[in-house]
């Protein structure tokens, strides 16, 4: 039985000792791999044994993670320091714990974190608190007016944070009730990946002509159509105390990539923030002297291909900075709150995590992209050129030249009942989360992307074929099968749950 006070601090140790023994581990099996060559196949699962129902406890916290001031913004090509903070930024975090299994969510206001950064906070998270390493989800929200998570300056901040606020969820926990549901919202998502008829919108910085442009311009009369679905679905969990009845906390997913709308050098949160902020209002939460404040949570489903812009529609209202994104987190809150208020909540449910470590190639230039490269980072900066990015995606195809052949990329999924929360970390195309939930077997299910690493985008095999930026070798950083392997590998995730 595990609880949060029967753990000494030698389990705790002992956990974090495991878990900096994996990552050398992960290291040394990378070296065989890369040794021997092998073909790419998932490593088994690994899941904990004696998944079993429990009373509910739960908990939760949010931390003030805001970066300084001068730290780089880092939402676009260029960075630009951050001179101004319009609102703050939060690692928010949820603990559940049934007595047999603890399970933490963390979902942390920030473009994209890399596995070493959500590895380290994972483990400041084991030496802070009784927990297994992979019971820990960490994701970003894909915030673009956030700093870089990397930063020598900025990093210790951002996994102290984290840290934080599992500690502080898990002395926050008490006897409670859970509830989760889903609800659509198709009005405020877009796929972005469009058919056009000029060519000159479709040149791709490598010398080529693509199939498809990403962000068309807003109402041309070269638009055909779009390259591929969206996800409306807003999905949530909710917890309340038993004791008093009161909201603890509300997580929800939504598959929009963000809104932005800021004033350039603002640090903000995006829709995410306000939503967290506005959500419990909604649901009815009055504040009471003495208990813990109520905590939303807004994560990122899978919207890799997916924004907030209308491209049909050429004369669209102008917003005024901040404007857009409170009516968009307003529009879901609402949904949410609506939903909130028809939700079945029990005391008693199953936890339980599975974690896999799944090998991925890493693309690599051939020898006629080589000397492309070569070629555009020889000319004068100033001189005339084929696309405006091909000196960056230059520099960025040299890089991948640098990296492994081979990546282990995290694949983790949750059990709390019959909802499963699926975790990937890339910006994953809305057709793949499409396609898990097509496939799970799970009464519900949700995938939050940018979960525990940011490997960049996660296109299909098909949408590769038609190019466009998310699949641009330096935005796109696996092999081209990807998607197809981590398909299955989830649905192999999810039917070990489930068949436990």
């Amino acid at each position: 039985m595990q609880g949060p006070d029967d753990n000494s601090l030698r389990r705790r140790r002992s956990v974090a000792q495991r878990f900096a023994a994996c990552g050398a581990m992960k290291a040394a099996v990378l070296g065989i791999v890369l040794a021997l060559s092998v073909s790419v196949t998932a490593v088994a699962p690994r899941i904990a044994a004696g998944a079993a129902e429990g009373p509910l406890q739960a908990g939760a916290a949010a931390v003030d993670i805001t970066p300084p001031l001068g730290e780089e913004i880092v939402g676009g090509f260029r960075p630009f320091p951050a001179t101004a903070v319009h609102d703050p930024l939060f690692a928010r975090a949820l603990v559940l714990d049934n007595g047999h299994r603890r399970l933490a969510i963390v979902i942390v206001d920030n473009l994209g974190m890399p596995r070493e950064v959500c590895d380290a906070a994972r483990h400041a998270v084991v030496e802070s608190v009784a927990i297994d390493p992979w019971n820990v989800l960490i994701a970003a929200t894909h915030t673009h007016s956030g700093t870089r998570a990397s930063s020598p300056r900025y990093r210790p901040k951002l996994v102290a944070g984290i840290a934080a606020a599992v500690r502080r969820a898990v002395e926050q926990l008490e006897p409670a009730e859970i509830g989760w549901g889903a609800v659509d919202e198709p009005t405020e998502v877009f796929n972005r990946r469009w058919f056009v008829t000029d060519p000159e919108l479709l040149k791709n910085p490598f010398g080529g002509v693509d199939k498809v442009r990403m962000n068309p311009p807003r109402g041309s009369p070269a638009l055909i159509r779009p390259a591929g679905p969206t996800d409306p679905q807003i999905s949530f969990v909710a917890v309340r105390a038993i004791r008093d009845g009161r909201p603890l906390a509300l997580l929800a997913k939504y598959s929009l990539h963000y809104v932005g709308g800021v004033r350039r050098g603002d640090i903000s949160a995006d829709y995410f923030g306000v939503f967290a902020r506005r959500v419990g209002a909604l649901i009815g939460v009055r504040p009471r002297p003495g208990r813990p404040p109520f905590v939303g949570i807004l994560s990122n489903g899978t919207s890799g291909d997916v924004n907030n812009i209308d491209f049909r529609n050429r004369s669209g209202k102008r917003y005024r900075p901040y404007e857009k994104m409170a009516e968009v987190a307003e529009k879901v809150a609402r949904k949410v709150a609506a939903a909130y208020r028809k939700t079945t909540f029990r005391r008693s449910v199953v936890l339980d995590v599975v974690h896999r470590e799944l090998p991925l190639r890493v693309r690599k230039p051939d020898e006629a992209l080589r000397q492309y490269v070569e070629k555009v980072l020889s000319k004068p900066e100033d001189a005339p050129t084929y696309h405006r990015y091909e000196r960056i995606y230059a520099q960025r195809v040299r890089r991948l030249d640098q990296e492994p052949d081979v990546w282990n990329v995290p694949l983790q999924a949750l059990r709390i009942g019959d909802l499963a929360i699926v975790a990937i970390p890339f910006e994953v195309f809305a057709e793949i989360g499409l396609e898990i939930k097509r496939q799970t077997p799970f009464a519900h299910t949700f995938v939050i992307e940018l979960a525990n690493g940011s490997y960049g985008y996660l296109p299909t095999p098909r949408q590769h074929e038609l190019g466009g930026y998310e699949t641009w070798m330096g935005t796109n950083r696996v092999e081209k099968e990807a998607s197809v392997k981590i398909v299955a590998a989830v649905r192999e995730l999810l039917d070990a749950l489930h068949s436990r």
